[in-house]
């Protein structure tokens, strides 16, 4: 698969079954990570995988995280909670690992760093015949979670990437105008 092709019809694939990734096809997905745009090369990024029992154990996290917030909660949202990393066999959070106070490199350069390592994992992985979808959701920027990653403060969860096989099939891509979304001065 060519460049263009690749970025033209990479998209989001919700069904995703096992097996996970081989460690060859994770070392591709990171590898691609690591060529993210990078001002003065800091390297603002941490990636955590969750595959077997630890997307149980993130599981946990969101289900501790929906009770902390609510403890009435009932037994459905938390179970709800529960199977949401199960939809995939492998998460891959996306962390920015923020130096505050650089020079010239502003937090949000270094959060979108990490957004761009995000991105070529999910490009990485439709070129390797992956599924892939970025979930964030109120789960990256709860306490309760944040505290379980062991982030630090100026630490941001970027994405959840789920990554599996294709269970599903391809959803029609949308054909965007681009006259819609560039404005020329000349």
């Amino acid at each position: 698969m060519d460049a263009l092709t690749l970025l033209h019809e990479r998209s989001s694939m919700g069904k995703l079954m096992g097996p996970p990734p081989t460690p060859e096809q994770l070392e591709a997905l990171y590898k691609a990570a690591l060529r993210a745009p990078d001002h003065k090369e800091m390297r603002p990024w941490r990636f955590i995988e969750f595959s077997g029992e630890g997307l149980a154990r993130l599981g946990e996290l969101f289900a501790e995280a929906e009770f902390r917030e609510d403890p009435h909660a009932d037994d459905a949202l938390l179970v709800s909670a529960r199977k949401k990393p199960l939809r995939a066999p492998m998460v891959i959070a996306v962390i920015a690992k923020v130096t505050p106070d650089v020079p010239k490199v502003p937090r949000i350069e270094q959060v979108i760093s990490a957004g761009c390592a995000a991105h070529g994992i999910l490009l990485a992985a439709h070129a390797l015949g992956l599924g892939a979808m970025w979930r964030s959701g109120k789960y990256a920027f709860d306490t309760t979670v944040r505290k379980g990653l062991t982030l630090d403060d100026d630490d941001e969860v970027v994405a959840f990437l789920y990554i599996g096989q294709l269970a599903g099939r391809h959803k029609p891509l949308p054909d965007h105008r681009i006259d819609d979304f560039v404005e020329r001065w000349t």
